[in-house]
C-alpha cells in the first residue's frame, strides 16, 4: 500500500523570520568568500607577474 505524505506543519512569522535571517546569513558568507577569493588570486597574480631579481626568469632542469 502507498504511503500518503504527511502534511507539512503551518509556517508561523518566527519561523519565516529565522529563515529570511538564515538565507541573508548565507549570501554575505557565500559574497565575503567571494571577494577573499578573488583578493588572493589578484595577490598571487601580481606576485607571480614581477621577475625576482638576479634570478633567472625561466626554472632549469636539474643536471642530475
Amino acid at each position: 500500500m502507498a504511503k500518503t505524505h504527511k502534511p507539512s506543519p503551518p509556517k508561523t512569522a518566527e519561523i519565516k523570520a529565522n529563515r529570511v535571517r538564515r538565507r541573508a546569513l548565507r549570501l554575505a558568507q557565500r559574497l565575503a568568500v567571494q571577494k577573499e577569493k578573488a583578493d588572493r588570486s589578484e595577490r598571487h597574480a601580481g606576485i607571480r607577474r614581477e621577475p625576482r631579481v638576479g634570478l633567472p626568469r625561466t626554472r632549469r632542469a636539474s643536471r642530475r
